[in-house]
């Protein structure tokens, strides 16, 4: 039963229109990082990025380096998009894409590790066996099937992210909407909405909406008498954070999303010249299959545990922010920090305080206030300049954080070396400040 559902042979047509959808909105996100000056900003403007920790060799190129790093994404997302050389091209996205998500942090989203994930999704999956390049110059490549499964593995990481930030949203903060009144407080001056994005009564219903919409999307596309009401809220919705929230490709590429939940015969009627494909429902179990399943299990296990590990870590993650990344807690919190940082020489004594200006950008500023990995970061940073310069340091930080408007509590013990003190991943790091519950 298990194997007649997933190796199943299905009309490709999601597939193929996706791919389509896909290359063009990520060429567009590559080129727009560029034009809107997202890539001066944050790669070339920082006399130092915030990589993932243990990614440091992996470092901004030099000069103009980063934008042609990104115009060559751009290409190779048409590229997939016409499905030209499509294995190079999708997977040559995806590392490079994978580069830029690990390399800096300071502009972290979600959608950006989504976007990683899917990258690497779509890499593997055999998306140009139709309406492509590949296909035309090459019959032996034309196809008009695919096993159910890959239709299901989009399915399956959507419901995923869906479920998880519906049930992340189930906080006080959230439930009480006063998070959404802070995070509406900075789109006062939006052009004719800016004032109604103030009003309590759209808070809660911003509130409701957006818990009901991510727990119950998925399963009402995968319905069919809801499914043209559910797409139907589905553009309301990802337009709205579109215009609010202006985040980008994503809320588009989630729109997308949406063509693995319509039949393929009604893809193919929108968007194929209504080219009728009769399909063979046959079962086709590859070699590999055990293989296949394998990898398939351990991956989507790593995707249901992940976004659980900081239930492990002592403490409120929305305090310490340990395991706040790569969980789909998305649009849960406003931090705001004060730090100051000291350094000792370990031989003379002698200290002082760094001013930040002179080292960070403003954006990486505030990062450093009230985000722990980016203040171990920054002392390991002055650590190794003063390394170079022959001097042995120690780092002290002395830091107040809010959280969501609260009060300002101290986030860091002013007496630890930060410099000398290893970052734990999987653990919680005691250098950082019990949360005080207000």
């Amino acid at each position: 039963m298990f194997n007649q559902f997933l190796f199943k042979k299905i009309d490709n047509a999601q597939l193929v229109v996706f791919r389509l959808f896909y290359g063009l909105l990520v060429s567009a996100e590559c080129y727009g990082a560029i034009a809107t000056g997202w890539v001066r900003k944050t790669l070339i403007a920082p006399k130092f990025t915030f990589n993932f920790i243990g990614f440091e060799w992996l470092q901004p190129l030099p000069g103009a380096g980063m934008y042609i790093y990104f115009a060559i994404m751009g290409t190779l997302g048409l590229l997939i998009a016409f499905g030209y050389k499509y294995r190079f091209s999708a997977f040559t996205f995806a590392f490079m894409w994978a580069g830029v998500y690990l390399m800096q942090k300071t502009s972290y989203n979600n959608h950006y590790y989504l976007l990683m994930l899917l990258a690497f999704i779509m890499a593997f999956l055999p998306a140009n066996r139709d309406f492509s390049l590949d296909a035309k110059q090459n019959p032996k490549v034309h196809s008009h099937s695919m096993y159910n499964w890959m239709r299901w593995i989009i399915i399956l990481q959507l419901f995923i992210v869906y479920t998880y930030a519906s049930i992340a949203k189930l906080y006080g903060d959230w439930l009480d909407y006063s998070i959404i009144e802070i995070l509406m407080k900075s789109k006062n001056d939006y052009f004719l909405i800016g004032e109604l994005l103030q009003q309590q009564w759209l808070h809660k219903i911003v509130a409701i909406f957006g818990i009901l919409f991510d727990l119950l999307i998925v399963p009402a596309l995968l319905w069919k008498p809801t499914r043209k009401v559910a797409f139907g809220f589905s553009i309301f919705f990802h337009l709205f954070n579109s215009i609010v929230f202006q985040i980008g490709i994503f809320p588009y590429l989630s729109l997308a999303f949406t063509v693995f939940f319509f039949t393929p015969q009604t893809i193919r009627n929108i968007f194929l010249k209504k080219k009728v494909v009769a399909i063979e429902n046959t079962i086709d179990l590859p070699k590999n299959k055990n293989w296949l399943l394998g990898i398939l299990a351990i991956y989507f296990v790593v995707q249901l545990i992940l976004p659980l590990r900081h239930h492990t870590f002592k403490d409120d993650v929305l305090w310490t922010e340990e395991g706040h990344r790569m969980s789909w807690r998305m649009m849960l919190r406003s931090r705001t920090g004060i730090i100051h940082f000291k350094i000792k020489n370990k031989e003379t004594g002698k200290g002082n305080h760094i001013k930040l200006d002179n080292y960070l950008t403003k954006k990486q500023k505030r990062k450093v206030a009230c985000y722990p990995d980016f203040i171990w970061q920054f002392a390991q940073h002055l650590k190794k300049e003063y390394a170079e310069k022959g001097e042995d340091i120690q780092v002290f930080a002395s830091s107040k954080v809010r959280v969501n408007g609260g009060k300002y509590h101290e986030f860091v013990d002013p007496t630890v070396d930060l410099a000398n003190v290893p970052w734990k991943h999987f653990a919680h790091n005691e250098w950082i400040r019990p949360s005080q519950k207000e």
